[in-house]
């Protein structure tokens, strides 16, 4: 596994990382004896660098890594966790996010326990809050990297004046957002910033969910537990013909003698060496199939008639529902 450093500050990960979100939440039931499978196929494939967060199953999601890490050494495992998005006792969302900062050290102490670890390798907001400056939020993870519970200090979909206003209290490693052939936003504004003050990128939802995955169809159902049964892009005529895109992709991939998914991985590890993309492999054969990303090597040729299959801005909906987007800082920029 090829290693990527996250930024000028951060750490030295492997040049793909696995989310494990949907081992506890959002996708519907998942197995927790094949997600630890997974986790520990990915650490001897040499995956360093694993992404969750504390409100993952509403806890869950740590404890299940805290359980994959038993027995193995914790120094080979990179951890990176979000923190302050708030939920009530039937797992739903309160649109809620808690950055103060009495809170951060609250929900810090809250994850060494369920982790069973003293630091956080990497620790950052899911989303800010307009109550709360993101000077006094990365203040205040300063503080805790100065006392050693944290090592670097990341930010999730923050916008580029934002990311400014951030770095200039506390270096950040690494902005973690979502970045995709379908999702490029970043590209305009955010991305090269990111890359003017040393700031990596990890990048989620390189397959979008799964909508460019190759394995997604028209036909397959999603249940109230499945977040995308409410998003934009997986709904109505939106489905159809973001699935004719895929289908465009496939060809390309086809002709390469890969599958779609990686094509489309292989597409944003292209994008530069400061980017790592995570993948939300959930089973053990997925998580093969995305390793396998790593040995792809697109020519300009590839990126060409990548480009031409799928267009920027050729995607039918948008990423998230409008309320969603409404909290995100990356969408202001």
């Amino acid at each position: 596994m090829e290693t990527r450093t996250l930024g000028s500050t951060g750490p030295t990960v492997s040049a793909l990382g696995l989310g494990l979100m949907g081992m506890s939440d959002l996708y519907g039931a998942a197995d927790e004896t094949e997600s630890i499978a997974t986790i520990h196929a990915a650490l001897d494939a040499g995956v360093t660098l694993l992404d969750t967060g504390d409100f993952y199953g509403m806890g869950h999601n740590e404890m299940l890594l805290r359980d994959a890490l038993r027995g193995r050494n914790r120094e080979n495992a990179v951890i990176s966790v979000k923190f302050g998005s708030l939920r009530d006792p039937e797992g739903g969302w309160s649109g809620v996010y808690d950055v103060r900062p009495a809170a951060i050290k609250n929900f810090l102490a809250y994850t060494l326990r369920r982790l069973g670890t003293d630091y956080v390798d990497i620790y950052r907001p899911s989303r800010l809050s307009p109550e709360v400056p993101v000077e006094d939020v990365v203040g205040t993870l300063g503080e805790l990297v100065a006392a050693g519970h944290v090592r670097h200090i990341g930010l999730s979909e923050v916008g580029a004046d934002t990311l400014r206003r951030a770095h200039r209290v506390h270096p950040i490693s690494d902005l973690q957002i979502e970045y995709s052939l379908i999702s490029r936003g970043i590209e305009h504004e955010i991305l090269p910033t990111a890359r003017e003050l040393g700031v990596g990128v990890t990048a989620y939802g390189v397959l979008s969910r799964g909508l460019i995955s190759g394995h997604w169809s028209a036909e397959r159902a999603t249940g109230p537990a499945d977040f995308r049964t409410h998003l934009p892009r997986f709904t109505g005529e939106n489905l159809g013909r973001n699935l004719a895109l895929v289908d465009q992709l496939r060809a390309i991939a086809e002709a390469r003698g890969v599958s779609v998914a990686q094509i489309a991985i292989a597409w944003v590890l292209a994008r530069g060496a400061d980017i790592v993309p995570l993948v939300g492999a959930r089973r053990r054969d997925r998580l093969t199939e995305a390793l396998g990303a790593t040995a792809v090597t697109l020519t300009d040729a590839d990126l060409a008639a990548i480009e031409a299959a799928v267009p920027a801005g050729a995607v039918a909906g948008t990423r998230y529902a409008e309320a969603q987007l409404a909290s995100l800082d990356s969408e202001r920029s």
